[in-house]
């Protein structure tokens, strides 16, 4: 069994979207569709299909990344998997618990990802060396 507050697997959340003659709602409620508190929310914008993003771990931030409009590709590691995810949808989001490296690739020139966080910015609760991440997600399982 993982020690406690050890990272998950990244998992899609489909979101339930109402819709009717005059186009579409998606809504996003807190500990409901997204699964904690929301403290933060940004946008990721006008990013070239060239340009990769990311390249970073949380030590405690919970995310939810969501493509409004576009798509781009998420790369995933926790460490001991690796997975691939194409965000292409505003009723999809990606749920990634702290301790998850992640990469984004391939954004469309139309992306606009929508990222909604549980904490305030701190740089302190970066991770951004892939091998002190690895030491520190090894240390939590050993």
């Amino acid at each position: 069994m993982p020690p406690s507050g050890a990272a998950t697997q990244p998992r899609l959340i489909d979101f339930h979207a109402i819709g009717d003659h005059r186009g579409w709602l998606t809504p996003l409620e807190e500990h409901k569709e997204i699964p904690f508190s929301v403290k933060r929310v940004y946008v990721i914008h006008g990013t070239l299909p060239d340009i990769s993003r990311g390249f970073h771990a949380h030590r405690d931030l919970e995310q939810v990344a969501i493509c409004v409009a576009g798509q781009c590709t998420f790369v995933t590691d926790d460490g001991q998997q690796r997975q691939e995810f194409l965000l292409n949808s505003p009723n999809q989001g990606l749920y990634m618990k702290s301790m998850i490296w992640r990469e984004m690739h391939h954004f469309s020139p139309d992306c606009v990802l929508v990222v909604l966080a549980n904490r305030l910015y701190d740089p302190s609760d970066y991770v951004r060396d892939y091998a002190e991440f690895q030491r520190l997600v090894q240390g939590a399982t050993a």
